[in-house]
């Protein structure tokens, strides 16, 4: 029977295979990799049939269902995400945030439209992905700033990038490919800002109604990191050793307080044979002073990261180190460690500098938590009991050591590297680069942000198993799996017979009417497709149809244009949303749920202002 209709059961099979996909990835039952994986192993099987059967048209052969594993834009995203690994593991963009965050502090509002803005006007004219990754550490701030959940951000950051596409000629490649068409196909070339007058007030509808209903359908959900933070919140005892060329010197306490030392409450100040107890009433701090503070773990790991020559002197300087040398002019990667003195523990009633901690464990303890009583002793003299917890800093080498140990408990939730931020300059001009070089098309994307990615690990800025674990696997199949689906629509006449049908069956209604029935299709299969795929698509059947009704086709090729750009309902329609899925940890979902009406919004602002401004 499949042999009698060689034109059509592809074709069928193929949209049953897409629909069959979008409602697995919204329903999130299974895992996505598990749902991407699988359409690609039908897709495979229904066009190893076709190939079979007799009489069956245009074959769709393996290595082009395969394709999207080794696609640009899907090596590009991997790419991008390993630079800005780089750019977090370096603390590169510590410094900006921290800046920003003042801002905040004084002006919350502004200094948020101003980053939004800022996001805006840079991806109107240079390619969006490279802009969404270096503000994504940004926003993750803005979001802990407000206290809200960076899922209310992520999605808003992605968009606001899109929006900027809609307006000028090389917003994105896809008003690239659709004007390229037009200019082949009719002689006329779109101008450079072309887009603008529709594409501003589009963007600004957009943004209204991310702004009115971010709040309702945006979900409000914390990733691990959220529950890390919130499970080490406690308050640990730690020592500051205030050493010559200290930013701490010469700092007198206001009020009994030390303002550089804001987010710590100062226990207790050790100048050799006295103690100085709070409140500090004009207590100037000298090198050779121990300061006995409480702090939150995150605190503690903010203090060291930003002042790298500080944790180097700890480590180098640890008591106990049977070779020194080996650490001169070069401190390891180090890792934050919670571990727990188990019952029974041979370290109970001992001293940590009695114990020689550091050379029995080669690492170095920061703070001691206890939950029974205040402590304001010397970090070194207190002395250990069952349950205390100990946040310990060492190489990822010295803990893997230590999970045989039988009296430390490692919390291995708790590990979080320490930034390497004497790299961060380093890393900060390789992000520059890319971001420099493929604006000013000396080398494009692509080629841009491979060379940036391995420039991150020559480097240092982060190393193999860090930039291994910056590709996240849920991203690699989806693209995969979506670029499948669209080349079999595609193979399969699928996508030409809908796009046909629909602009033959809507053009007895009128121009109006086709034009915006047309920008429907269009933003609805850009969430399916990639924009690109679509504009290509449906540009020539763009024109056709306004040919057809004998009006001037460069409305119909702007309105696919504009529709294209409307990849908002699901993360696999643009390589941004895809980018801010996971910081963002949202689910496929989410997307639907805030895109789709978006989109809706979009349709009906143009459909109302098309006729004003083409004079239809």
């Amino acid at each position: 029977m499949l042999a009698d209709l060689p034109a059509i059961w592809p074709m069928i099979l193929s949209v049953i295979i897409v629909a069959g996909a979008i409602f697995f990835y919204a329903r999130d039952s299974y895992p996505m990799e598990l749902v991407s994986v699988s359409v690609i192993a039908i897709l495979l099987f229904v066009w190893y049939l076709a190939d079979v059967i007799p009489n069956a048209n245009e074959s769709v052969r393996p290595d082009q269902l395969l394709a999207g594993f080794g696609n640009p834009a899907l090596i590009t995203i991997m790419a991008l995400l390993v630079v800005g690994q780089g750019l977090f593991q370096t603390g590169a963009l510590d410094g900006p945030t921290r800046f920003l965050m003042n801002s905040y502090d004084a002006r919350p509002l502004m200094t948020l439209i101003s980053a939004f803005a800022a996001v805006f006007i840079t991806s109107a004219f240079i390619n969006n992905t490279p802009v969404v990754v270096m503000f994504l550490p940004i926003m993750a701030a803005f979001a802990e700033k407000m206290k809200v959940s960076p899922s209310k951000l992520m999605q808003p950051l992605s968009f606001i990038s899109v929006f900027a596409g809609m307006t000028t000629l090389i917003g994105t490649s896809t008003n690239l490919l659709a004007a390229d068409i037009y200019r082949t196909s009719e002689g006329i070339s779109l101008g450079f800002f072309e887009l603008a007058p529709i594409g501003l007030i589009l963007a600004f509808a957009g943004v209204i109604y991310m702004v009115a209903a971010g709040r309702f359908l945006l979900p409000s959900r914390e990733g691990m990191e959220a529950n890390l933070v919130s499970r080490s919140g406690r308050q640990f005892v730690a020592q500051i050793a205030v050493t010559e060329g200290n930013p701490l010197v010469g700092t007198t306490a206001v009020a009994g307080m030390f303002p550089d030392l804001a987010e710590m409450t100062v226990r207790m100040i050790q100048r050799g044979e006295s103690s100085f107890l709070p409140p500090f009433d004009d207590v100037t701090l000298q090198p050779g002073d121990l300061l006995i503070v409480a702090a939150t773990r995150k605190t503690l790991t903010e203090t060291l990261a930003s002042q790298p020559e500080l944790l180097r002197q700890m480590w180098q300087s640890r008591e106990g180190s049977d070779n020194l040398d080996e650490d001169v002019g070069q401190t390891p990667r180090l890792l934050l460690v919670e571990a727990v003195v188990a019952p029974g523990s041979r370290m109970i009633g001992r001293a940590i500098e009695q114990l020689g901690f550091r050379r029995l464990t080669n690492t170095l303890v920061l703070g001691v938590q206890r939950r029974s009583r205040m402590m304001r002793a010397r970090l070194g003299e207190i002395r250990l009991e069952a349950g205390d917890t100990l946040l310990l800093c060492g190489p990822s080498q010295s803990f893997q050591d230590l999970r045989a140990s039988r009296d430390l408990l490692l919390l291995e939730w708790s590990q979080v590297e320490l930034p390497a931020t004497e790299k961060a300059m380093i890393s900060r001009w390789i992000t520059l680069g890319v971001v420099i070089t493929a604006a000013t098309g000396l080398l494009d994307i692509l080629h841009a942000s491979i060379l940036g990615a391995v420039a991150m690990i020559i480097f240092g800025c982060l190393n193999i198993r860090q930039a291994t674990r910056s590709l996240d696997m849920r991203i690699f199949t989806l693209i995969a799996a979506a670029i499948a689906m669209g080349t079999a629509l595609d193979k399969s006449g699928a996508a030409l017979a809908l796009a046909q049908g629909v602009v033959t069956l809507v053009s007895p209604f009128g121009t109006i009417a086709v034009l915006s029935t047309l920008f429907l299709l269009v933003a609805v299969m850009t969430n399916i497709l990639s924009n690109s795929a679509t504009a290509v698509l449906f540009t020539p059947i763009a024109i056709s149809a306004a040919k057809l009704m004998g009006v001037d086709p460069k409305p119909f090729v702007l309105a696919v244009i504009y529709a294209a750009n409307c990849c908002f309902a699901t993360p696999i329609a643009y390589q941004t949303n895809l980018l801010v899925m996971g910081p963002g940890h949202y689910k496929f979902m989410d997307y639907l749920r805030f895109g789709g009406p978006l989109v809706i919004v979009i349709w009906i602002v143009f459909s109302v202002i098309a006729p004003l401004r083409f004079a239809l």
